[in-house]
């Protein structure tokens, strides 16, 4: 997703590209972190910016930071927004709320796109708290100019290995719906 964006604001199509993601730790709390907005977020973002790597360089991404035409933005800021002729990417929404994915794409000004990727099946939210990528799926998947793309363990590409781990964890949860516990 992040490379298609670039792409887009590259080729002059687009403006920006908008990066943002749910601030939800895996698990452990890193705590406080010091710094600037940026070097908070930084720890979140940086799977974002390893894609943004493969086509340009550290040296032109943070020129494109300095200039506006990536922008890093934290979810919980972007109420009262709208957002125009940019690419929007919310990363990890598994780990979003429902109220927080409405916010999102709400956003959603002239000549803009957004991009919500997540897995369902990786949430870090805290419990009692729903993600609210599955239910936007469900609600926004007949709405015309909106496509839900799904993708499997043949899909992986981060490694072969990897590829293997997410296959066998997937069918490991196949099994277990399968079973009802009776």
């Amino acid at each position: 997703s992040v490379i298609w964006a670039l792409s887009e604001v590259l080729s002059g199509r687009k403006g920006k590209l908008l990066l943002t993601r749910p601030v939800v730790e895996a698990g452990e709390s890193l705590g406080f972190l010091p710094g600037d907005l940026k070097q908070k977020l930084g720890p979140y973002l940086n799977p974002l910016y390893d894609a943004a790597e493969y086509v340009l360089s550290p040296q032109q991404i943070k020129r494109m930071e300095e200039n506006g035409t990536i922008e890093i933005a934290p979810l919980a800021y972007m109420r009262g927004r709208s957002v125009n002729n940019a690419v929007m990417i919310l990363d990890e929404a598994q780990n979003a709320t429902r109220a927080q994915i409405k916010m999102f794409l709400t956003r959603l000004g002239e000549n803009s796109q957004a991009i919500v990727t997540g897995d369902p099946s990786q949430t870090d939210l805290p419990l009692r708290k729903e993600s609210g990528l599955d239910e936007a799926i469900e609600i926004l998947s007949g709405i015309k100019g909106i496509s839900v793309v799904r993708f499997t363990h043949s899909d992986t590409i981060r490694s072969r290995i990897v590829r293997e781990i997410v296959r066998a964890y997937s069918e490991k949860e196949e099994k277990s719906e399968g079973q009802t516990g009776i």
